[in-house]
């Protein structure tokens, strides 16, 4: 992703206004009309919000137009987007959302002064600074709460992770696309997915395995390497049928979803040394949160790591998205309106502003 480009002028004014913030993915947007209320970016309130499936509009602006004309009192100015995939150029670059992002149109179209944009991962980690110090349920690890790096990763749609680096008195977030890694299989049954995935070889990413897709693209090859008609149509409904109806292919889906996610996290707090623990987020691990304790998760989390002594002591957290990814890009653009980007905490944020 690019560095962001501040222009200071109308941005200022998103400290006393109403502004929007948005965290839209390749399924579902949450928006909010969010207002500063005093110790900086910590004091935020959200005036108005509303969950949209992005697939009842034709665009982002007729999805943002939508939230204004039912929840907005004065004109809105000011807007903020998280948004899974790469910030570049005049829009966001990923395949899973459901329409395209241009900036510059998006300004036009709602008549803003300022749209600013940053990946939804990034957001997350910035939202870490207001939440509870137990926010989520722990995984495994010791529940304490360390100083150090601190990752969060998360399935839905994609597969996205950032990273939050210590800096001084403040953090650096780190964005990453992380869930295009090379998926390597570990047992001969995910050599066999490998194998249907990619029949003439070549690149796999993770994500074609640990997201909501993945997760049902799985229950899929699974019912075809055991010669049955698959009957479940969304991802929601494999996790379900794992619980609830014995479904052997959902069951064992579910099983080599979570034991690839415990050897994706693993793999990224060993690479980053995330000694200040992970943060699984989104609602679908959440409801999921039974299954994973269940699972190989852990296992595979220290398997065979010559760190694995560091691993065991890295807390593993699961926490529902929510509005987390709102809140988040709402306080890294009250920073960056602050003139946050020249601190320490704000060095590399990552976004795009125009």
């Amino acid at each position: 992703m690019d560095a962001a480009v501040n222009h200071p002028g109308p941005q200022a004014n998103a400290l006393t206004q109403p502004f929007l913030a948005a965290d839209v993915g390749g399924t579902h947007a949450r928006v909010a009309l969010v207002q500063a209320c005093g110790d900086g970016d910590r004091g935020l309130e959200m005036l108005a919000r509303r969950r949209f499936a992005c697939a009842d509009f034709v665009g982002l602006a007729e999805l943002l137009q939508a939230f204004i004309d039912g929840h907005a009192e004065s004109p809105v100015r000011h807007c903020v987007l998280a948004c899974a995939g790469q910030a570049m150029d005049d829009g966001v670059l990923n395949d899973n959302l459901a329409w395209p992002i241009h900036v510059p149109r998006l300004r036009s179209a709602l008549a803003l002064d300022d749209v600013a944009v940053l990946n939804d991962f990034e957001a997350l980690a910035y939202a870490l600074d207001g939440m509870p110090e137990h926010a989520g349920r722990l995984l495994c690890g010791p529940d304490k709460h360390p100083n150090g790096p601190t990752l969060v990763i998360g399935p839905g749609t994609g597969l996205g992770a950032a990273v939050r680096v210590p800096a001084g008195d403040g953090f650096v977030v780190l964005t990453t696309e992380a869930g295009q890694m090379d998926f390597a299989p570990n047992t001969l049954r995910e050599r066999e997915i490998l194998a249907c995935l990619a029949p003439r070889g070549g690149y796999v990413a993770y994500e074609r395995i640990v997201s909501g897709p993945g997760l049902l693209g799985l229950y899929t090859i699974l019912c075809r390497l055991h010669g049955v008609a698959p009957r479940l149509a969304t991802p929601e409904a494999v996790s379900s049928a794992a619980v609830t109806s014995g479904d052997a292919q959902a069951l064992e889906a579910v099983q080599i979803f979570c034991a690839t996610l415990g050897s994706f996290v693993g793999d990224l707090a060993m690479a980053f040394m995330a000694s200040g623990g992970v943060h699984l987020a989104g609602g679908f691990l959440y409801s999921m949160f039974g299954l994973l304790q269940r699972s190989t998760f852990e296992e595979r989390f220290l398997h065979g790591r010559s760190v694995r002594t560091f691993l065991s002591r890295v807390p593993v957290r699961v926490m529902e998205h929510g509005d987390h990814g709102v809140l988040g890009a709402a306080r890294w653009y009250l920073r960056r309106a602050a003139g946050g980007a020249a601190s320490p905490q704000h060095a590399a944020p990552l976004g795009l502003a125009v």
